[in-house]
């Protein structure tokens, strides 16, 4: 069911049509009834929200009877992204990225599931995989969530991993809890994260984190390539400076660093 205890200033219709629009985004496309069987709702209820929501300019219905989210909700996130601090100070930083490296630059938000890609900058070559703008993926399998989930608190962590199924994506995606709790652990040592085809047959990414003013890492920058290209060797060689520019830009922030004595364990 969609509510669970009401608060007294909760707009129940407003909720579910919030519902609507975050299932068909996870889902894709759904018919009337596919929509009332997933969020426990009478098909009269679903097709006046989907009507509504089609009214608005937010879903459109296709030739199957289907609904899908149009470029209308693209429109909303990306004016959010466009105000957004970390995008207009990090581009610098993602700028001196590219010249050194010449792969594709990303920058990344958890926003507690999953990673929103905020910006890049493509690589000037032919072959490369790219995350679209506006794209979320899993956290616990790409380099720029690792990087963030490596700074979270015990409970934080507990608590992403309890709400979290871990799927095979590629085919080193990790899918145990120990083995990712391990892999967290040498990432925060490290400084920063390895996807090592774990998203994606043939990509590999390194990853650093970025911290906000209030000391949390809520952003990571990341450098994704083929495998071809970024090597393990290739990594080692330029995680040094993903970390040097994710430190500047975290400076840029007001992130100012604890003493080592506070710092995590």
């Amino acid at each position: 069911m969609i509510t669970a205890k009401k608060k007294y200033y909760q707009i129940t219709s407003l909720e579910k049509g919030i519902k609507v629009l975050e299932l068909l985004a996870d889902q894709k496309a759904l018919t009337v009834s596919q929509v009332a069987v997933n969020l426990g709702l009478n098909r009269a209820a679903s097709h006046r929200f989907l009507a509504t929501l089609k009214d608005l300019g937010y879903v459109e219905k296709n030739e199957d009877n289907s609904y899908q989210l149009t470029f209308r909700v693209l429109e909303l996130g990306m004016t959010v992204v466009n105000r957004s601090e970390v995008k207009q100070e990090a581009r610098e930083f993602m700028q001196e990225l590219a010249q050194a490296c010449k792969e594709t630059i990303n920058l990344g938000h958890w926003d507690g599931r999953y990673i929103l890609h905020l910006d890049k900058i493509d690589s000037c070559e032919i072959l490369r995989i790219d995350a679209p703008l506006g794209s979320k993926t899993p956290a616990y399998c790409t380099a720029l969530g690792k990087a963030i989930l490596a700074h979270l608190s015990k409970d934080e962590l507990d608590a992403y991993l309890a709400r979290t199924r871990l799927v095979r994506h590629g085919p080193n995606t990790i899918v145990s809890r120990k083995k990712l709790r391990q892999e967290l652990k040498q990432t925060f040592v490290n400084g920063y994260a390895v996807d090592d085809e774990e998203l994606t047959k043939d990509l590999r990414c390194v990853a650093a984190p970025v911290f906000d003013h209030t000391g949390k890492a809520r952003y990571a920058l990341s450098i994704s390539a083929p495998a071809m290209r970024l090597t393990i060797n290739a990594i080692e060689k330029i995680q040094p400076q993903i970390k040097d520019v994710s430190q500047r830009l975290s400076a840029r922030l007001g992130y100012r660093p604890l003493p080592a004595a506070l710092a995590k364990p």
